[in-house]
């Protein structure tokens, strides 16, 4: 009887052990999402300060290029059937 109990307690123990390492892992993973999430916001608000207009228009200056004056014209093309 004393070696079935001592049995049921290693067992126990096991399980117990098993389960706080799962824990631990979720809370680890967790903590992952958390942090690539973040960077996933921060790379996409950097991203949409470089689409602005503003931006794109400061950096072409810098290369020597400027807006045109002249708007664009449509060209139509007429089909000769």
């Amino acid at each position: 009887m004393i070696l079935f109990v001592s049995a049921l307690a290693i067992v126990m123990i096991a399980s117990s052990h098993s389960a706080d390492k799962k824990v631990y892992e979720i809370s680890k993973l967790n903590n992952e999402v958390k942090e690539m999430r973040s960077a996933f916001v921060d790379g996409r608000s950097k991203l949409q300060r470089l689409k602005m207009e503003s931006t794109v228009l400061s950096k072409m200056k810098e290369k020597g290029l400027a807006t045109s004056t002249t708007p664009a014209k449509k060209i139509k093309v007429k089909s000769q059937n």
